[in-house]
């Protein structure tokens, strides 16, 4: 009995101890199936850096991080102080400041999108909000934050906030928000859990939106059945969103997000609980009248941001999909025939880092960001024989 309270003891201590990021020296070299591919540091001594959005004109880079900051981050890699202006987050367990996103009039109108937990719930339970606030000239502030989109009601006590963003193009605003760790909302339609919604950027609900007018259902649903999606991207080649998701243990799965569907949470999963028993709702791997995953990983990678790449830097990368992985601290890379995913390579294991996001810049580079303590921003590239 001693030795086991001192093994636990041990453990738990670990578990304490802060998450180090393994840097990678500037140019360093890592293998790959196309080329060697070159991993150079552009900001260091991020906490837990979640998202990245890329100015205009190659002004620099706007980084959140999850305890509640935003920072800007200087083509140099200087880090900005914390800009003002930006909302009180709840910053506990998986919560805290998490997307951002550029309005796609920017340059007119200045205007930054964040998703974030926000607290406030019954016996001080938490759920994702979005808002928006002007950026200013000199890029220390945003001004005029207003909340265009809150979750409710509020379930989370740390866990399945989701939430990414992405603007369709037709300038429709989609957010992906998980379900709280509470199984059956995600199939609740008077519910904002386990859901990805459909807005104008001001928080206006579209009246072409599958649900409106339908009483005791969110008007703002697009489609449900997610548990906590992790992912979000327009598919610059057909135009569609495709989502991506953490399963429990097992599962994680990629979706194209079609109007008014169900994606099955928890009614089909491919994972099971983390105790090992089977989840108490699922009825299967599939079930009828819900989509089955367009990709499955039945062994989890934990995955996280995701970006289409269609730059011309790097032509072995076109039509290609990459994926931030947190549990197994890669970089994924998809292959694509059509929309069918033909081929997966995993890179930058030697980084040693859970990575969650990662953007195709202007540049045509990657740009990846790892979840730690001492988080990096990295450009990613290919050198091609």
């Amino acid at each position: 009995m001693l030795l086991r309270k001192t093994l636990l003891a041990a453990v738990c201590a670990a578990a304490l101890l802060p998450l180090t990021s393994v840097y990678a020296a500037d140019g360093q070299q890592f293998p790959s199936e196309q080329g060697s591919i070159t991993v150079t540091p552009v900001a260091k001594g991020l906490d837990h850096p979640w998202a990245v959005a890329f100015l205009p004109d190659r002004q620099g880079f706007l980084v959140t991080e999850r305890p509640g900051h935003l920072r800007f981050v200087s083509p140099d890699g200087t880090l900005s102080a914390p800009l003002t202006g930006v909302p009180e987050v709840w910053a506990k367990g998986q919560g805290g400041l998490l997307d951002v996103v550029l309005s796609p009039d920017f340059k007119q109108d200045r205007m930054v999108y964040l998703s974030y937990a926000e607290g406030g719930g019954k016996g001080g339970t938490a759920g994702t909000a979005v808002g928006r606030g002007r950026l200013s000239a000199d890029l220390k502030s945003l001004s005029d934050f207003k909340v265009i989109l809150r979750q409710e009601p509020k379930l989370s006590t740390g866990n399945h906030f989701g939430s990414r963003l992405a603007f369709d193009r037709d300038g429709y605003l989609f957010v992906t928000l998980g379900e709280n760790n509470d199984r059956p909302t995600a199939q609740d339609l008077d519910k904002l859990q386990g859901k990805v919604v459909r807005i104008f950027p001001d928080g206006r609900v579209p009246d072409d939106n599958p649900f409106v007018g339908q009483e005791g259902v969110r008007p703002e649903i697009w489609s449900y059945g997610q548990r906590n999606p992790q992912g979000l991207a327009l598919n610059p080649w057909s135009g569609t969103i495709w989502e991506n998701e953490h399963g429990p243990k097992g599962g994680d799965e990629i979706n194209i997000i079609e109007r008014g569907k169900n994606y099955g949470w928890p009614l089909a999963t491919h994972g099971i609980n983390y105790s090992g028993a089977a989840i108490p709702e699922a009825q299967g791997k599939t079930v009828d009248g819900a989509v089955a995953p367009h990709h499955v990983w039945e062994k989890s990678p934990g995955i996280s941001g995701m970006a289409f790449y269609d730059a011309d830097r790097f032509k072995p990368w076109q039509h290609n999909v990459f994926i931030g992985a947190l549990a197994s601290q890669e970089l994924i890379r998809l292959q694509f025939d059509g929309d069918k995913v033909v081929h997966e390579e995993r890179l930058l294991g030697g980084l040693k880092a859970r990575i969650r996001d990662v953007r195709q810049g202007p540049d045509g580079y990657l740009y990846v960001l790892t979840d730690e303590d001492n988080g990096v921003l990295y450009r990613v590239g290919l050198n091609q024989d």
